[in-house]
C-alpha cells in the first residue's frame, strides 16, 4: 500500500488506485457501485478522483473481501454493523505485518 515516505496527493486516479491494490480498474469501479462508503469525485471528463479517505475505505473493503474472504453482502453488512471494529482490526493486522517484515529483515541480517 502507499508508504509513509511517499508524497501525499489530494487525489489519486483510478489507475493508480488499482495498481496500489494490485487489482483491475474494473474491480475498483465495481466496488464503488457496491459500497456506499466509496464516493470518489469526478472531474468534468468523468474521471474518478479518489481522496485519501477513499483509499482508507478501499483498504477496509480489500481487507474484508480479499484477506478475510467475506462476500460482497457480508462485507457490506460488516461495515454497516461496526465499521470502527473493522478499522481497528485492519490496523492491528497491518501493524503485525510490519512487525513480521521487520523480524524477517532482522533474521536475514544475522
Amino acid at each position: 500500500m502507499l508508504s509513509d515516505n511517499e508524497p501525499k496527493k489530494l487525489f489519486y486516479k483510478i489507475g493508480e488506485v488499482a495498481k496500489e491494490f494490485n487489482v483491475n480498474v474494473s474491480l475498483i469501479r465495481f466496488w464503488e457501485k457496491e459500497f456506499d462508503i466509496l464516493k470518489p469525485k469526478k472531474n468534468k471528463k468523468g474521471n474518478r478522483l479518489f481522496t485519501a479517505n477513499d483509499l482508507e475505505n478501499l483498504k477496509i473493503i480489500y481487507h474484508l473481501l480479499k484477506e478475510r474472504g467475506f462476500t460482497i453482502e457480508g462485507a457490506r453488512k460488516k461495515l454497516k454493523e461496526n465499521k470502527n471494529d473493522t478499522t481497528d482490526n485492519l490496523s492491528v493486522v497491518n501493524h503485525l505485518k510490519e512487525i513480521r517484515k521487520f523480524l524477517v529483515e532482522l533474521r536475514e541480517e544475522l
